[in-house]
């Protein structure tokens, strides 16, 4: 099946009324992007905050209709439901019809973390490295869906290289971890395959829950996972949190309190500047704090006092 793709720019300002204009003529799904995403003013925007729907100031909106839809007839319509903007610009193009994710996917390569962590992709064969290595290898196998998390970004990396090297210390073993915005699960799961008894994950998405507890279901693990509302009081040992660092800092008495006197922290989803923020957000309860850096990102750790 083909799709017709509107593609145009578009401000901040308009968004909204533009969305609620291609919805109604018809539009059956419409997304944005960075309209400056290969300059060198872009703009990072992540999960927004709760009641906040941050955007990009300019946008490439991109709205695709039915396949025997008439272009013309769609610039019309949008004309005549939003009279003020200048619809002439608009682009439309014929899309084939694919499985986006198994497109994706395709494209995704086998990933080492630290010593022994590997993140490799269902359709892929396990790299002759990782091979070598036998039963020492945490192997992941990994089908993110929707839910974010595949290894690929910074934040995640140096979360799993963290954990790799608890494992290699021998602090990993045997213990609970609990994963704090787990995502796609990526970080409970490989606490588990590098030797945790048990790995909790905790997220405010149900796309998530959900992800999480089918790959650890395909991975052949278990992972208790929960809703914030759900999530039985507990402190653990080891606590991972790649989430935003505003996130970080507005939650530090929750997570803080996960963490069980003298068991170890490590977060991340934090730009090269903000750290210092999130360390003085955890000072008050965690010692040994350090931050780390690959890319613009950095991982703050330490160790809770007690």
């Amino acid at each position: 099946m083909a799709f017709l793709q509107l593609s145009m720019s578009c401000k901040l300002d308009d968004f909204m009324p533009l969305e609620s204009a291609l919805e109604a003529v018809g539009a059956l799904a419409v997304t944005m992007s960075d309209a400056h995403l290969d300059a060198a003013d872009e703009q990072a925007i992540f999960e927004p905050g709760v009641g906040e729907t941050p955007l990009w100031n300019e946008m490439q909106l991109q709205a695709l209709f039915p396949g025997d839809s008439d272009a013309e007839l769609i610039r019309a319509a949008l004309a005549n439901a939003e009279p003020s903007m200048d619809f002439s610009g608009a682009t439309f193009d014929v899309v084939e019809d694919q499985d986006w994710e198994r497109a994706w996917m395709d494209q995704y390569e086998p990933l080492q973390f630290g010593q022994r962590t590997w993140i490799v992709p269902w359709n892929a064969e396990l790299p002759a490295a990782a091979a070598e290595q036998g039963e020492e290898a945490a192997v992941i196998r990994l089908d993110p869906g929707l839910a974010f998390g595949s290894g690929t970004h910074p934040t995640t990396a140096l979360c799993l290289e963290w954990l790799d090297s608890l494992a290699d210390d021998g602090v990993l073993q045997g213990r609970e971890v609990l994963d704090f915005g787990c995502g796609s699960g990526i970080l409970a799961l490989a606490a588990l395959k590098l030797g945790a008894s048990r790995a909790v994950g905790v997220d405010n998405d149900p796309q998530a829950i959900t992800a999480t507890a089918d790959n650890a279901q395909r991975n052949g693990v278990a992972i208790d996972v929960y809703l914030p509302q759900d999530e039985p009081a507990a402190t653990y040992p080891i606590v991972v949190a790649n989430i935003l660092a505003s996130a970080l800092i507005e939650l530090s008495p929750v997570i803080g309190a996960r963490v069980a006197p003298g068991g170890v922290l490590a977060m991340s989803g934090i730009l090269h500047g903000q750290e210092g923020e999130v360390i003085a957000a955890y000072a008050d309860r965690f010692d040994d704090l350090r931050a780390d850096q690959q890319d613009d990102w950095m991982r703050v750790t330490g160790r809770r006092r007690g």
